[in-house]
């Protein structure tokens, strides 16, 4: 099994944080972000697209675990 590297933590964090966000969304109607940063201020869309980066990079990583 390959160690993880910081930048493997670090999508694993968004992720997480990503998915926290949408649990809030469906369940209480609750932008967890949008709280926080403001609707659609820069910021806020700077944290979403991280956060879809990072999903990219780790299904990128579980495609390249499938192959070893």
């Amino acid at each position: 099994m390959k160690k993880m590297n910081v930048l493997d933590w670090i999508a694993i964090i968004l992720v997480i944080i990503g998915g926290l966000n949408w649990g809030l969304v469906g369940i209480l109607k609750f932008d967890l972000v949008a709280a926080i940063f403001g609707d659609m201020s820069a910021i806020s869309r700077v944290v979403y697209s991280l956060v879809g980066l990072a999903a990219l990079y780790m299904i990128y990583g579980v495609a390249k675990l499938n192959k070893a």
